[in-house]
């Protein structure tokens, strides 16, 4: 009696001492640029699971994207917050977000180089089942794992919160492999309702498994509890509580249903 409370307790102990496990991890670009990774994982859990790319708002590799790795680590996955602008560059003012996401989107190749850089990054840790992966992109970063999508680079699946969702890269039918998740909010003033339809129609042209859930009265930004204070500063963004949780929810079972396959 008295060795299993021991190891009852011993149990326990290892069980409070477990948490979400959190690096920088500089990586390089095939162009040469140096980047600046961000990874969790869970070490409560043993042996390998699916990966999960973030990719940052135009902001850039901030807290924001950092959490948001922290929260799929929370929920049994290996997650990588990945850097599109390189050294970890991040700002608050919407003149230098903008300059930053124009250069980095500017060249389709390099950009897609960068993402991969990413993808390759997250493969190479212990916790990744490199076979099962996943890339979830906010604002700019909706955009960048749309066009992922479009161009056939082979995720299981991707998710777009308050994405751009014009692209110079349509996809061609038969070219989207992953399965496709879009959560759009209906307020959103920086999405015209022809990108919407015009990425519904894309879609239906390729042939993808292709969701599009448009969210109440939810602007832009609607996930991020800091939008609000941009608002300040001329940027039509706003947080949404119950769109945010609503979206989280729905990513969920998107990538539960998609790794089950």
């Amino acid at each position: 009696m008295r060795y299993r409370l021991l190891g009852a307790l011993m149990a326990a102990s290892a069980l409070a001492q477990a948490e979400i496990q959190t690096q920088e991890i500089p990586y390089t670009a095939a162009d040469g640029t140096k980047l600046v990774g961000y990874y969790a994982y869970d070490d409560a859990i043993e042996g390998k699971r699916p990966g999960v790319v973030v990719v940052h708002e135009w902001w850039g590799l901030n807290d924001y994207a950092k959490s948001r790795a922290r929260d799929l680590a929370g929920l049994g996955y290996s997650a990588l917050a990945i850097d599109m602008y390189g050294e970890g560059k991040n700002t608050e003012h919407p003149k230098d977000a903008m300059s930053f996401m124009q250069a980095a989107m500017a060249d389709a190749d390099a950009a897609k180089a960068r993402f991969n850089a990413g993808v390759d990054l997250l493969k190479q840790q212990e916790q990744t089942e490199a076979a099962k992966l996943a890339a979830i992109g906010y604002c700019m970063g909706g955009k960048v794992v749309l066009d992922m999508a479009r161009q056939g680079v082979p995720l299981e699946g991707v998710v777009s919160f308050h994405g751009a969702l014009a692209t110079q890269t349509r996809a061609a039918p038969g070219s989207v492999k992953a399965r496709v998740l879009v959560e759009h909010g209906s307020a959103d003033s920086m999405v015209s309702a022809d990108d919407v339809a015009e990425l519904n129609a894309e879609m239906v042209r390729a042939g993808a498994d292709y969701q599009f859930v448009n969210l109440p009265g939810a602007k832009h930004g609607f996930t991020n509890p800091g939008a609000d204070r941009f608002q300040e500063k001329g940027v039509d963004v706003a947080y949404n509580k119950e769109a945010d949780e609503r979206s989280w929810k729905d990513m969920q079972r998107f990538l539960d249903e998609t790794f089950a396959q």
